[in-house]
């Protein structure tokens, strides 16, 4: 168990959600995700490096630039010329910015008295313009979670960038139908000084977020970027952490990959390590081999003085410092490297890696790292990890990480510059006027939660405040029991996604439609799931369509008169006990036609009569 606190744990918390408006944030098309299939068009750029006006250039722009990728966008006859940056764009989303400002009262901030779009590099191809438009809102708030105030540094309006569908060798593409959502970006102060704390503070803002009832919902509309760094270590931003319960490995598991790095830095220090510059070619070493993954490819080479046994070793769970240079030859098109801590394997012999070692001048100790494919691929690549390599004998390199499933990360890029941010000039700045601090602060989900656990379980209270169907259920709960409500609101519906129904093609008007028919009695409330199963199917279903398909149950008094005839014997035998299996019966005949407190009124009746006789 790691001592955080001794480790000068430090971290931040980045927030990006995605806000449920009816237009974009610079035009007028609708925030609706699409089908890559639907394209009808498609485009493509290039990032071309500029220096800025002072003469410097971005370090990661720099680095994109070398990868050589080819930006492809898909368009849609949802999307605009804003989009494809071939026309200006058009003025704040008031919708959004109301949001924004109400999200900011909730978080206890100062909203800014005029609202000034910026322009902000982006150099991975997901913005069409390569710079992302954002807003700063508000600043200087706070947040309380278990009794500890965490500051909240800046809320910014932003648009959305585009959804990658595909990475391919030396290309990317990217759907549009996503670029341009308006979205809140809430960025805490680095006061979190643990794993748990952070998962708790990322919930909380997600929580107060949804309060409102004007975010989207499901994957992909809320993301955490979380910055984490420990003394000796350096600030690690790892970006689209989409699972709130990985958050807390997250940040373990890069605590642990900066402390291994620093150990890393002291054995390498002690051996008297050194990076060997030169790119060795040798390609001709490999020109009979049997491995299919280098076979007939360029291969190159670079040497680490004192290394052996270290490229091989884990820093996190399952990853390795070689996984940290595979990660950086990726991001230049390549499959990943070889080194000798793991050869001979995938082919290569045990003959070839003498002959490698020796192609290189490599001695007892030393590590040498290999890489096959294009031949100015793999020479880019190999240079860039001859940087990282050199990084290892001074500690941990600031750098933009990828959150993997399993809560490890993957290199990205080098942290950006500081001057990455300048005016927006084809957008006005928006005066904050009175009118617009003057928005209503809504119900947060706890307190309503504590409301309805007067009405439900306390775990199910909690699922239904959470829900966006919510007023849904405070609106029938006059009319029928709550349970009943909930069963239909979530119970049923989480039943049928367990068993694999596309419960997200119900909306509200399916729900509404379901509790009618219990409420006007034309299905009982077990018959709800089946009817939102049969809607879920065919979303255009009537209410005459459902309650013929589910069926009527006007003969049931027929039913259960044959069956206390049928089942005599029983019935002399047990008596008033024969009642359950009897019931089992009857609600196997008309489970969700009638109610079970009837069936169960009108079996009683007819059991007592025959018991009578």
């Amino acid at each position: 168990m790691m001592d955080y606190k001794k480790l000068g744990l430090k971290v931040g918390i980045e927030i990006h959600q995605q806000l449920d408006t009816k237009h974009k944030l610079f035009c007028l098309c609708p925030t609706v995700t699409r089908e890559v299939e639907e394209s009808n068009f498609e485009f493509f750029r290039y990032l071309r490096l500029k220096r800025s006006e002072i003469g410097e250039e971005d370090r990661a722009a720099k680095e994109e630039v070398e990868r050589s990728r080819r930006f492809i966008y898909k368009y849609y006859d949802t999307t605009c010329l804003v989009e494809a940056d071939e026309e200006p764009p058009r003025e704040v989303n008031r919708e959004a910015l109301l949001i924004a400002i109400q999200v900011a009262k909730m978080l206890n901030m100062e909203v800014v008295d005029e609202v000034h779009v910026m322009r902000k590099i982006v150099i991975d191809g997901s913005n069409t313009t390569g710079f992302q438009r954002t807003a700063l809102v508000a600043f200087g708030g706070f947040l309380e979670v278990d009794g500890k105030r965490v500051g909240v540094a800046t809320l910014c309006l932003e648009e959305e960038a585009c959804r990658k569908v595909e990475d391919g060798e030396g290309y990317a593409v990217y759907s549009l139908d996503r670029l341009g959502i308006p979205l809140v970006e809430i960025g805490t102060e680095p006061d979190i000084d643990s794993p748990e704390m952070a998962k708790k503070v990322a919930a909380r803002l997600g929580m107060i977020l949804r309060s409102t009832g004007k975010v989207k919902r499901g994957l992909g509309t809320i993301r955490q970027d979380v910055n984490i760094s420990i003394r000796d270590g350096a600030r690690v931003e790892i970006k689209g952490v989409q699972e709130l319960d990985i958050l807390d490995k997250i940040v373990e598991y890069e605590v642990l990959r900066q402390v291994n790095l620093l150990k890393i830095r002291e054995e390498l220090k002690q051996r008297g390590a050194r990076v060997e510059e030169k790119v060795f070619d040798v390609t001709d070493v490999f020109s009979n081999t049997k491995s299919k993954i280098i076979r007939n490819k360029t291969v190159k080479a670079i040497l680490l003085r004192g290394f052996g046994g270290i490229v091989g070793r884990e820093i996190q769970p399952g990853r390795r410092l070689g996984t940290e240079f595979a990660d950086i030859a990726k991001t230049y098109g390549l499959g990943g490297v070889f080194h000798t801590d793991e050869l001979p394997a995938y082919g290569i012999s045990e003959e070839e890696v003498s002959r490698l070692r020796d192609a290189v001048g490599a001695e007892d100790g030393d590590a040498v790292v290999m890489a096959a494919g294009d031949a100015v691929r793999v020479e880019r690549a190999l240079r860039r990890i001859i940087e990282r390599a050199k990084h290892c004998l001074v500690g941990v390199p600031e750098e933009t990480r990828k959150a993997n499933e399993d809560g490890t990360t993957s290199y990205l890029r080098p942290l950006p510059g500081a001057a990455r941010m300048y005016p927006e000039t084809d957008v006005p700045p928006v005066v904050v006027t009175e009118e617009m601090l003057n928005v209503e602060i809504p119900e947060l989900i706890e307190e309503r939660a504590r409301r309805y656990e007067k009405l439900l379980p306390k775990d199910l209270a909690w699922e239904i405040a959470d829900s966006p169907y919510y007023r849904v259920f405070e609106e029938y709960s006059e009319k029928l029991q709550p349970t009943v409500v909930a069963r239909v609101l979530y119970l049923a519906p989480a039943a049928l996604r367990r068993e694999g129904v596309e419960i997200e093609r119900l909306e509200e008007r399916h729900y509404r439609l379901v509790l009618d028919m219990v409420l006007r009695g034309d299905i009982a409330k077990e018959g709800a799931e089946e009817a939102l199963k049969l809607l879920c199917q065919n979303p255009e279903m009537s209410a005459e369509q459902l309650k013929e398909k589910i069926g009527a149950a006007e003969d049931i008094d027929g039913f259960i008169a044959k069956l206390i005839e049928e089942k005599a014997d029983l019935i002399a035998e047990r008596g008033e006990g024969a009642f359950k299996p009897l019931m089992g019966l009857v609600m196997k005949e008309f489970r969700g036609k009638v109610d079970g407190k009837v069936v169960a009124e009108k079996l009683k009746k007819a059991l007592k009569s025959a018991l009578s006789q």
